[in-house]
């Protein structure tokens, strides 16, 4: 049998800017750890087995990374052409 110290306790023996630092920081670990869950869950729901299905979500955030990355330099393209047509007619 294992003895656990009770996690209020840990949290007391903390120095004073260590238990500042991880109350300040426990809604976004909190937040995260629920958006976690929440993907599990949705991964869950597949027939496939759950790593199969989490490098498949992985693979899809990096190509519309890709996408949005790709968007975003054909907008800053179009806006020095922009800038360039500007100045141009400005001279």
């Amino acid at each position: 049998m294992w003895v656990q110290p009770d996690p209020d306790e840990l949290f007391q023996r903390y120095n004073p800017e260590l238990q500042k630092k991880a109350l300040s920081e426990r809604e976004q670990r909190l937040k995260e750890y629920e958006e976690y869950m929440a993907m599990l869950r949705e991964y869950s729901k597949s027939d496939k087995p759950i790593w199969v299905v989490a490098a498949e979500a992985e693979k899809a955030r990096e190509a519309k990374a890709r996408e949005e990355k790709k968007r975003m330099a054909a907008e800053l393209e179009k806006q020095r052409l922009e800038i360039l047509e500007e100045q141009k007619r400005a001279h």
